[in-house]
């Protein structure tokens, strides 16, 4: 298992995925507002996304939790 997380506090713009689609390292899956820059986030590792732990709109933390691979 693989989590990706927010490398910094913003809100997120738009969630690129859904449980149970697969995704391959370095794939866009998210992308943050912060400091008014868009940010995508990217895949950690290739697998299956298990859980998606944040909404559009939804405030984020540094090193939240976003998404859990398996």
């Amino acid at each position: 298992m693989s989590d990706i997380v927010a490398p910094m506090g913003g809100k997120i713009i738009d969630v690129k995925v859904k449980v149970g689609d697969v995704v391959n390292e370095n794939d866009e899956v998210i992308i943050l507002e912060a400091m008014k820059m868009e940010l995508p986030i990217v895949a950690t590792a290739s697998g299956r996304v298990n859980e998606i732990r944040c909404r559009k709109g939804d405030a984020v933390e540094a090193e939240a939790v976003l998404i859990v691979l398996g």
